[in-house]
């Protein structure tokens, strides 16, 4: 069973929800991203997305633009990334780590270069933002070939047939984007939400996680009730845009801020 399947098995079997956070590698610098995945998890992180900075991202809103951007004026780039998830599993062979980024650097490298690599670096899941489901069939079976997980977004618009097409070909756990917008636009309805999901799950026994809209430890408990997993980023990497000129200060502050979090989901009440 891959890393991705134990962890949301256990969780199920103790009756909990998922915590999975995500931060931008190379922000506020390359050198301080193992450190803050290490923060994450003593945070209680069950899984981490870990972003692939790019130039050009169509999902994200200006805080992870921003953090983007830091990162890549340190020069880092995809064959970093994975370097830092292998320096991450010299003390962490536990925690799955799922990669969120674009298209465009994976294409780059060449899919059955990158899938090789990011295996053997210990990646577990890759989630390509602008990858259409109808690509799929070119994209996931290498992947899976190497033992990844393919995650897949599911929008507020997507129709019935647009989500079943997307169960056949993700593994892991679906995201579920709970706004119309970009990361950390609005506040999200969690009533929407909630029969969003339920619409969903007559397609798919994957897990649904949500994101796009988990600011805090209320909106992560609400978001708990009606989801497998919260997906919190813009709250995470704006503290990291607070300190990125103390980033000693970092660890404990990222640990802090998802701790509440944690504590928030685990004493919700389905």
């Amino acid at each position: 069973m891959s890393r991705l399947g134990a962890v949301f098995r256990d969780l199920r079997a103790a009756g909990r929800k998922g915590l999975v956070p995500y931060i931008t590698a190379g922000d506020p610098h390359p050198r301080h991203t193992v450190r803050l995945m290490q923060a994450l998890v003593a945070g209680g992180a069950d899984v981490i997305e870990l972003g692939v900075p790019f130039s050009d991202p169509m999902a994200d809103g200006p805080v992870i633009q921003l953090a983007c951007e830091r990162a890549l004026a340190h020069g880092t780039h995809l064959w970093q990334v994975l370097e830092l998830v292998a320096a991450f599993r010299r003390t962490d062979a536990k925690t799955p780590v799922v990669l969120m980024g674009y298209l465009n650097p994976i294409e780059t490298r060449g899919l059955e270069a990158f899938a090789r690599k990011a295996r053997a670096c210990g990646v577990d899941g890759v989630l390509v933002v602008d990858l259409a489901v109808e690509e799929a069939p070119e994209f996931a079976p290498v992947l899976r070939a190497h033992g990844l997980d393919s995650i897949f977004l599911v929008a507020p618009t997507s129709p019935a047939a647009r989500i079943q097409a997307i169960a056949r070909e993700a593994s892991g756990y679906l995201y579920y984007v709970s706004l119309k917008g970009v990361t950390g636009a609005a506040s999200l309805d969690v009533g929407g939400v909630r029969d969003k999901l339920a619409e969903i799950r007559r397609h798919t026994r994957l897990p649904l996680a949500v994101g796009f809209g988990v600011r805090d430890p209320k909106t992560a408990a609400q978001v708990g009730r009606v989801a497998d997993a919260v997906i919190v980023g813009s709250a995470l990497v704006d503290e990291i845009r607070k300190y990125a000129r103390k980033p000693a200060a970092l660890p404990a502050v990222l640990t802090r801020k998802l701790r509440a979090m944690r504590r928030a989901l685990d004493a919700a009440k389905d």
